[in-house]
């Protein structure tokens, strides 16, 4: 489908009250079915491309305005007032990339950067770490949303890193640089036309998963068994309910610069810097801070997302997943411990129509992490 006719169907979403998706139809087969009608493997695949390269460039500049701006994890931004730029972790700037537990220096752009992304294409050359890191991405986004497609030729399932907590051991990455990435993918989907309730659904998940300090071991993959995920691992990140520091390292440093670089330094993805506050026209504030109200009014304990999630305020949305190329562990990744098929207790998506509420976007839960590749 030529994108301005994908822009055409997703305006046809974000335009109105999309009736709320039917039980048991995945996140991933249903807004395939909405954007692209055949719910082909080739289908899916091209809904996440569409969403995380999105995510990673933004949309700001694109014409005609978008409705909902998105500016991208690429670029620099704040969340919660605190500044946040995440392109270090990707350009190899940092050297972050855990790689036989030791950190390296990876470039992870180094397959033609934004402009392969302003494409919907991975990378220029598939022997680029950009193509690794994009591809293994789709891939475990596809389990994430459960693409019931995903598996074949046309969209390969994933089978990359399992522990979540090691790809991303030496970024030793903040609350803030979480959710701010977390945020940008939250923006790139609702601009795509999911709606806030399946976001809440992906990120109450994500947060589960990925958003704490010392989460216990749980399984991501089933095949893959039960790892360690924790991606926000420093001092600011919230401590999980039922802690396990003692399988966690604490003696991990934040990462140096690379000796081949300098703050500053240029580099080939041709990003802005914008704040992550976007405005989304619409009935609904969502914003501020981190966790929500969820079932019942508590903060529910790790474990498999529910059913049915309920008076739910300022959902979370986080994620990470990572991936691995060329035998190095990168960081980037969505992750979650099961897989979203779950409905919402919760009223219809609002129209998104003009004059009405800013929602900053604060989900703790969509697109883990940075530059983390999926082998």
């Amino acid at each position: 489908m030529h994108f301005k006719s994908l822009a055409v169907a997703a305006l046809s979403l974000v335009g109105m009250a999309v009736a709320q998706r039917p039980a048991g139809t995945s996140i991933c087969d249903y807004y395939t079915t909405a954007l692209f009608k055949d719910n082909t493997a080739s289908n899916q695949k091209k809904l996440l491309v569409h969403v995380v390269n999105r995510a990673l460039i933004g949309n700001i500049g694109d014409q005609p305005a978008p409705s909902i701006k998105v500016s991208g994890i690429l670029t620099n931004g704040t969340y919660n007032g605190i500044k946040v730029n995440l392109l270090p972790y990707f350009n190899g700037e940092l050297v972050s990339t855990n790689g036989g537990n030791k950190p390296l220096s990876v470039n992870f752009l180094d397959g033609g950067g934004a402009d392969s992304l302003r494409n919907y294409q991975p990378a220029n050359s598939d022997t680029t770490n950009q193509y690794s890191l994009l591809t293994h991405l789709y891939q475990y986004f596809g389990v994430l949303l459960s693409c019931s497609k995903q598996g074949g030729a046309g969209f390969p399932g994933y089978s990359g890193s399992a522990s979540q907590y090691n790809v991303h051991k030496f970024m030793d990455l903040s609350d803030a640089e979480v959710n701010y990435f977390i945020e940008q993918v939250a923006l790139s989907a609702a601009s795509f036309g999911v709606s806030d309730s399946d976001l809440m659904i992906i990120g109450y998940s994500l947060q589960q998963s990925f958003g704490y300090r010392c989460l216990p071991p749980i399984t991501i993959i089933p095949k893959q068994g039960s790892q360690l995920q924790s991606i926000c691992t420093d001092i600011t990140c919230p401590l999980a309910p039922k802690n396990t520091c003692a399988y966690y390292d604490h003696t991990v440093a934040k990462p140096n610069l690379s000796s081949s670089r300098s703050p500053g330094t240029g580099s080939s993805t041709g990003t802005r810097t914008n704040t992550s506050t976007a405005t989304r026209t619409g009935n609904t504030t969502v914003s501020g801070t981190r966790i929500a109200t969820i079932i019942n009014g508590t903060n529910s304990q790790l474990g498999p997302v529910p059913t049915t999630v309920t008076n739910v305020t300022n959902p979370p949305l986080g994620l990470g997943p990572a991936m691995i190329a060329n035998g190095v562990d990168s960081p980037l990744g969505p992750g979650s411990a099961n897989n979203v098929n779950s409905t919402v207790a919760a009223a219809k998506p609002t129209q998104v129509t003009a004059g009405a509420a800013t929602i900053g976007l604060s989900f703790a839960a969509i697109a883990g992490g940075f530059a983390a590749y999926f082998l």
